[in-house]
């Protein structure tokens, strides 16, 4: 992975770590409306509950989650090394984010119909996939608007601004469109008409909220050293030769790169599937499961922004390490107790160790990536983490359908944590710099 650097840019103002966060705060409404709280919820317990068969709702969700994951990783990579070389990455996120925003106002023509529930599941499959190719060139512009020794503050900064964004659109979609009969707004709920509708606020939410970010911060620098054009057989030759000179240079990077892929895997099932199983196992009302989103969202919040202090002070890998195994503490009784007051209990303090170990996650790789290289990384972060991100909500479905019970499939998101955990306790961490 050579190159030659580009020249060093201005520190980043607040106005434009501000702007840089908005763009996670707009993306809740993809992360926590489509596919964790709302969407999901409304293809499995409303769109998918008489389907046909003997594989029902929940373990297709699994699989279309599964299916997108490889595309991402298939792409990722190159595409993130494309927008490093020609210092694109700001339209880079631009494209994908608008791909994005399309597939989530596309989501209004799902009805209530298991018949409707293939288009469901396609339109969600390609929101994952240009959020996640979004997201490469999002998160590696990081290094442009922090500082080695901010760089843990910033990352938790956006990460608690996804987190309090997916509040304030959880209690407008609720209260407006969900509660009672169609919320205060009166919508017809025929058909899912309310829910469909959410869809197109939603929408409309992520393309507002990004657009401060293409506006306040500077489009990356371009390579010094102009790189050829590649095609498609080019670029992942070029890949895998970028990989060994990792390997070569900086093993340890590989091996976070690997056990990330894990943990993040089972991450991403957490949010996947959590308000899914507190409806279907633990017996969480459809629409109260909208108000435990928001308070798992304060709650998250609170852990990312105390993380990122501690993140910048002790390193990375402790907060990770830390809040591995707290998950998987919780995620062991939540497999045994029963009953929404429970669910309430320990799901909460679950979503208390996720932001940190995702706001970590990326102030880790950002530590290690050299200088006009972050895309490239961050793709390959992508890639090694969608690689394998048909694994958890695979070993949900599978789960789920060989003991008949949604309960089961806990087991699935468990194993890739426990698994991640144990393969990132060699990893050295990156350096630090402390203030």
């Amino acid at each position: 992975m050579t190159t030659t650097p580009p020249a060093p840019a201005l520190p980043a103002t607040r106005g434009q770590i501000v702007a840089w966060g908005l763009w996670d705060w707009g993306s809740s409404a993809y992360n926590a409306v489509i596919l964790t709280f709302v969407f999901s919820v409304y293809l499995t317990d409303a769109v998918g509950s008489d389907l046909p068969g003997d594989v029902n709702a929940n373990s297709w969700l699994g699989y279309s989650i599964g299916a997108a994951g490889l595309l991402i990783a298939l792409m990722a990579p190159v595409i993130g090394r494309s927008a490093d070389t020609a210092g694109h990455r700001k339209l880079s996120v631009g494209v994908w984010t608008a791909l994005t925003v399309a597939t989530v106002a596309a989501l209004f023509l799902v009805q209530d119909d298991y018949h409707y529930l293939w288009l469901g599941l396609l339109l969600l499959g390609l929101g994952s996939i240009f959020f996640e190719l979004a997201s490469v060139s999002y998160n590696a512009m990081l290094t442009q608007v922090s500082t080695p020794s901010t760089i843990g503050r910033v990352s938790a900064f956006g990460w608690s601004m996804g987190y309090l964004g997916g509040i304030v659109l959880l209690l407008v979609v609720y209260i407006g469109f969900i509660s009672g009969d169609g919320g205060v707004l009166g919508v017809p709920t025929e058909n899912g008409f309310n829910i469909r509708l959410v869809a197109l606020v939603a929408a409309g939410w992520f393309l507002v909220f990004a657009i401060p970010m293409f506006y306040a911060v500077p489009e990356s620098p371009a390579r010094t050293q102009q790189a050829p054009r590649l095609g498609i057989i080019g670029s992942y030759r070029a890949l895998f030769h970028d990989l060994r000179d990792l390997y070569r240079t900086s093993p340890h990077t590989v091996y976070f790169l690997a056990a990330s892929a894990l943990f993040r895997d089972g991450l991403a099932a957490i949010f996947t599937f959590g308000a899914v199983l507190a409806v279907t196992v633990y017996g969480i009302g459809a629409g109260d499961v909208l108000i435990f989103g928001v308070a798992a969202n304060v709650v998250s919040a609170v852990g990312a922004l105390a993380a990122g202090r501690i993140d910048d002070r002790t390193g990375p890998k402790a907060v990770i390490m830390g809040s591995l195994a707290g998950m998987l503490a919780v995620g062991i009784v939540l497999l045994f107790v029963s009953g929404p007051t429970m669910f309430w209990i320990f799901g909460l303090l679950l979503t208390l160790f996720v932001g940190p170990a995702q706001s970590s996650s990326r102030t880790y790789l950002a530590r290690l990536a050299p200088t006009g290289q972050e895309g490239q990384l961050f793709g390959l972060y992508a890639t090694t983490g969608r690689a394998v991100s048909f694994l958890a909500p695979t070993l949900v479905g599978l789960f789920t359908y060989l003991f008949g019970s949604d309960r089961a499939g806990i087991v699935g998101i468990l194993l890739v944590l426990g698994v991640g955990l144990l393969a990132l306790w060699p990893v050295r961490p990156p350096a630090t710099t402390t203030v």
